[in-house]
């Protein structure tokens, strides 16, 4: 664990724990779980797209109702970090789940009647966002509790979300072009009854007794438990400073690229092509995860740092205005530098951080890492109003790889040395 010698983090494991599966019943189901749920949620953009262009919405419309759910997501994901250290994760993630089995059947409901509007479906976003942030915070302490393994577990998870990423937005381009917009978010409710019925199933090895806060304190505790998760986050100097970047890549790329990639395929090219451009997404990040698998560096960060760097292509391809194969092959590029950072990045939350306060700290790293992405999402219809979506996106695009340079200025990002990794010579 980082600045604390004599202690073994997460998931730092023995020689014979190391060589350890990955894969058992439980973590089977842990797997399903998320590839069914990321395969609704990367179906939603072509649905929210598709539908609200098809009733005159623009850019913005598009932006302000992916908002809505980031917006809430990012606000209240600390305090269910908190929460999930009180009660249990399973019954949290389960309840979170079956919540948006109702918003999603709403939002068909809506569609199917042909009564779309926008503030409704931004109320739908927001409840979304808090339902995510009471789930979210459960996934990273269930990790280390399937598997040893947890680089492998990430990278395991990172594939099947995938997988997802790769057949969600066609399959959706296909329900929106032979049903509607209404078929897409019936669907996407229906993951989510999948994702709660494989969780139910679930047998987690119980927590050490000292991981465990007592649900009986008072309201004052709740505060101190935030404060001290705030504590941990801001003494480990790698954390924070990957937040704090990262709120320049949600603002100003991530942020604006998702519904400006969307509106840009969509209008010009249509749904189907927008779903085969994520798609290559998908794909470029099964390889990602794939590579993930197998490479094992000693400067996990600095490793995925460099691998952000084909990012550029996805925003650079669509702002270019190149044709569907040219957006495919730079989206299966940024896929796969995004995947292989993701896995870094996760490892080295799980590794590094002590357990006893690893839910309220991922929490943190989820609201930093989310805050401004709903300011990005937000400003994209105007921006893209004001200097044009492709001028949007060629900016998005060299921002992207300012990104990488300020995470490798940080000699405690660039030098932080996996937590498993055998000392270095002397």
């Amino acid at each position: 664990m980082a600045g604390r010698s004599g202690l073994r983090a997460v998931g730092e494991r023995g020689p014979r724990e190391r060589g350890r599966g990955v894969w058992s019943r439980d973590f089977g189901l842990f797997f399903v779980a998320r590839a069914v749920a990321r395969l609704g949620d990367t179906m939603l953009p072509v649905a929210l797209a598709a539908g609200l262009l098809e009733r005159g919405y623009g850019a913005g419309a598009v932006g302000l109702a992916m908002a809505a759910s980031t917006a809430a997501f990012a606000g209240l994901v600390v305090f269910g970090g908190v929460i999930a250290d009180r009660f249990s994760t399973r019954r949290l993630m389960i309840g979170a789940d079956l919540t948006r089995v109702c918003t999603q059947s709403l939002a068909a409901g809506l569609f199917f009647a042909g009564h779309v509007v926008l503030w409704e479906l931004c109320v739908i976003g927001f409840v979304n966002g808090v339902a995510a942030a009471v789930f979210q915070p459960g996934v990273a302490s269930t990790l280390p509790r399937l598997a040893a393994d947890v680089q492998g577990t990430n990278a395991a998870i990172r594939i099947a979300e995938s997988a997802a990423q790769l057949a969600g937005p066609a399959f959706a381009g296909l329900l929106v072009g032979f049903a509607s917009p209404g078929g897409v978010f019936a669907a996407h409710a229906g993951t989510y009854a999948v994702s709660a019925l494989c969780l139910l199933l679930l047998r987690l090895r119980p927590l050490p007794p000292d991981t465990l806060v007592s649900t009986g304190r008072a309201l004052r505790d709740f505060r101190a438990d935030l404060v001290r998760g705030w504590r941990e986050f801001r003494s480990r100097t790698w954390l924070w400073a990957v937040i704090a970047i990262w709120c320049l890549y949600m603002i100003a790329v991530n942020g604006p690229v998702v519904p400006l990639v969307a509106t840009e395929v969509v209008q010009h090219h249509g749904a189907r092509a927008y779903g085969l451009v994520n798609s290559a997404l998908g794909a470029g990040t099964v390889v990602g995860g794939l590579l993930a698998l197998r490479l094992r560096p000693r400067r996990m960060l600095r490793a995925g740092a460099l691998s952000l760097c084909l990012y550029f292509t996805f925003p650079g391809a669509v702002g270019l205005g190149l044709g569907v194969p040219a957006m495919s092959a730079g989206a299966a590029l940024a896929g796969a530098g995004m995947s292989f950072w993701g896995v870094m990045w996760a490892t080295s939350v799980l590794t590094q951080v002590p357990p006893e306060t690893l839910n309220r700290i991922h929490a943190y790293d989820v609201a930093g890492s989310l805050a401004m992405m709903p300011v990005g999402q937000a400003l994209a219809g105007p921006a893209a109003v004001l200097l044009g979506a492709d001028r949007v996106l060629l900016v998005a695009a060299v921002i992207s790889l300012a990104v990488v340079a300020l995470l490798l200025a940080v000699p405690a990002i660039r030098d932080l040395v996996r937590a498993d990794a055998s000392p270095a010579p002397s």
